[in-house]
């Protein structure tokens, strides 16, 4: 049995492995992303876009409206910014609204709104202040109430969900100072001794858990008899014996971010802590995540809307050459970008939150979509509209007010959005993740051709399968409605712009895509999987065609719903068309690209061969490891802890 400083040694192939069962593997829903990468265009899946039952939507306006004036009344964004903290006023604050209980169920005292509604509030709340924004997403969408809700004991929920609702905050404790994306590299343990598991470890960048009250803890039991073992999820009391948060980290911008550094020394747990088998842990975590991601894009909207007012107000007022700046080619476009983005990432966040409330469709990858895309795209708004503010961009807020101008703050929402490009997933992790997914039927029939375990025996009848599987699958990736000119005809209704066109290029392109993938999966085979500039650009087309599906489907809902269907048809047209061009260059750059020479040159930059090119700088780092040390044992440091009572 492992004690609890065994540090797990794992080879490229083992990590694999563990990440791969930890994976939710079966499809039992149908899936429009899924879909799209195989050459398929269910749009069926989508339209006519699904909507809220009556009460729900009735019951999710009447808290928007509570929330709006808690935020406009009792929310001062500025004030944490320069302090760094949330004020504890402010948090009471929520708990009395039933902000901490918004996924909660009614019947353990939460508010139980939809996803749309739960992202909606997310996105109001974020545009006042991204971190109480970060504080309420980490609570509920990753923090405990989650994995409660998806795999916690009847006993489990009674006695947790009324706190998590009202009274207690949760954070979720995955990552380690050595263990980022790779979890099979899981240092912390929980050895089990009679009724308990004892707990050693440290965890980093526990958002919420330098306030939390309940943690969600994902430890090694070891594998012994009568225990299963394997990464495991267990509840913990933030107040129990031995548990001690060492340090209070500081970013670029989220500044008053709850996000800790907790170490975990004997810390016992009851059995009945444990969140669902041994060895489940990893399969919650990402089970979570699977619709606990689009919380991240529901906020990246909230600051696109933010930035479109801001874009608006200045362009307007502010005069070159005679005229207003929005007036000029250049500013203008950038103006456009914003409107049009920030309306097809409503469109993505809105349609994949709905199919997440029906239940209909199996979202795990429209999900993660929506976190890739929300995250890029939001990053490159903001960046636009820091260009766009010019010196006034790049000024603080605070620094406009003391000279008598309105206070901005177009950099702080630079700095507060560039994390979404990290957390939950990195971009780069992102990619591998709906790679995986996309190529998942490929693998199912193909798989054990390229798996170098397999016997010849194996291969040979795998072979076989294969081709009864792509002799059937190719011939439907040559034709398709995407060739017919009156094909999606109802997207182009009579003085309104043509998205049926952009429908039917998305027909053609998710078939294109398909046979890229195909060729890619027939030419490098078992290489595949180390070929990540490509994967990513399959992705990003991917998500850029499920961007425009959205925003063509939002466009026909607001025409038949809404006053400005028109205005709604304008701007899906308009995203769609810029969206074509970066499609366009990412399908030239998956054969046409830099990425063999990239790797000479990463090994030459490895090797030291390019080092003459550093000369001539100092370096300004402090001294002290790449990594803190780990080792687990009794903590030295004082405890930081502030839970808000």
């Amino acid at each position: 049995m492992s004690g609890p400083h065994h540090k797990p040694k794992v080879s490229e192939r083992e990590a694999r492995q563990v990440a791969e069962a930890a994976r939710e593997q079966d499809w039992r829903k149908p899936s429009f992303a899924k879909e799209l990468f195989l050459g398929r265009f269910r749009l069926d899946l989508i339209h006519p876009h699904p909507m809220p039952a009556t009460e729900q939507a009735q019951r999710g306006e009447e808290f928007l409206a509570k929330l709006r004036d808690f935020c406009e009344t009792k929310i001062d964004g500025a004030l944490i910014e320069r302090e760094a903290r949330i004020p504890d006023a402010v948090i009471d604050g929520l708990k009395e609204i039933g902000a901490l209980g918004m996924k909660i169920d009614t019947k353990y005292g939460g508010l139980g709104l939809t996803q749309v509604y739960y992202n909606k509030a997310l996105a109001l709340v974020g545009s006042v202040s991204p971190a109480v924004g970060a504080l309420l997403s980490a609570h509920q969408s990753i923090g405990l109430p989650q994995p409660l809700k998806q795999f916690g004991t009847p006993e489990q929920k009674e006695t947790y969900l009324p706190r998590l609702a009202r009274t207690d905050i949760s954070a979720f404790l995955l990552t380690e100072p050595d263990v980022g994306s790779d979890p099979a590299r899981l240092a912390t343990t929980a050895v089990p001794d009679g009724d308990d598991y004892v707990i050693d470890g440290v965890k980093l960048w526990t958002t919420n858990g330098v306030v939390a009250d309940l943690m969600v803890v994902m430890a090694r039991v070891p594998k012994f008899e009568g225990h299963k073992g394997g990464i495991t999820a267990f509840i913990v009391e933030a107040g129990s014996e031995g548990v001690t948060v060492e340090n209070r980290n500081a970013f670029m911008g989220l500044r008053g971010l709850e996000n800790g550094v907790t170490r975990f020394h004997q810390v016992r747990v009851p059995a009945a802590n444990r969140i669902g088998p041994e060895g489940a842990g990893l399969k919650i975590a990402l089970t979570t995540l699977n619709t606990g991601r689009l919380s991240l894009p529901a906020m990246c909207v909230g600051a696109g809307k933010w930035c479109l007012k801001i874009a608006r107000e200045w362009s307007s007022v502010r005069e070159q050459w005679g005229k207003p700046v929005a007036a000029h080619e250049a500013v203008g476009a950038k103006i456009s970008f914003i409107a049009a983005t920030t309306f097809a990432l409503e469109a993505v966040v809105d349609l994949s939150s709905q199919m997440a409330d029906e239940d209909r469709n199996d979202i795990r990858i429209e999900a993660a979509l929506a976190k890739l895309y929300g995250s890029e795209m939001a990053w490159l708004i903001a960046d636009e509209l820091v260009q766009i503010r010019g010196g006034r961009g790049y000024e603080t807020a605070e620094s406009l007010a003391a000279r008598g101008e309105r206070a901005v703050p177009a950099e702080q929402l630079l700095r507060d959005l560039r994390i979404n490009r990290i957390f939950e997933g990195s971009t780069e992790i992102m990619h591998l993740l709906i790679a995986r997914e996309a190529v998942d039927a490929h693998l199912a029939v193909a798989g054990d051709i390229i798996d170098p375990d397999k016997t010849l025996g194996d291969k040979a009848k795998a072979g076989a399968q294969a081709g009864v599987f792509y002799a059937r699958w190719l011939p439907k990736l040559v034709a398709g409605p995407g060739q017919l000119p009156r094909a999606y005809a109802d997207f182009h209704p009579a003085g309104h712009a043509d998205l049926a066109t952009h429908l039917r290029y998305v027909e053609r392109t998710s078939r294109k895509l398909a046979r890229s993938t195909f060729y890619a999966m027939s030419r490098w085979q078992g290489r595949m999987e180390t070929k990540q500039g490509f994967l990513g650009r399959i992705v990003d087309i991917g998500a850029e065609l499920f961007a425009m599906s959205a925003a063509c489907v939002r466009a026909e809902l607001l025409r038949t719903t809404e006053a400005h269907g028109r205005e709604a048809y304008q701007l899906a047209d308009v995203f769609c068309r810029q969206s074509r061009i970066r499609v366009e260059e990412l399908f030239g750059r998956l054969w046409s690209n830099t990425d063999d020479l990239d790797r000479k040159v990463v090994k030459g930059v490895l090797s030291g061969t390019y080092s003459w090119l550093e000369d001539g700088i100092i370096d300004p780092s402090g001294d002290g490891p790449w990594i803190a040390d780990a080792t687990p044992g009794p903590t030295t440091r004082e405890n930081v802890h502030r839970p808000i009572r």
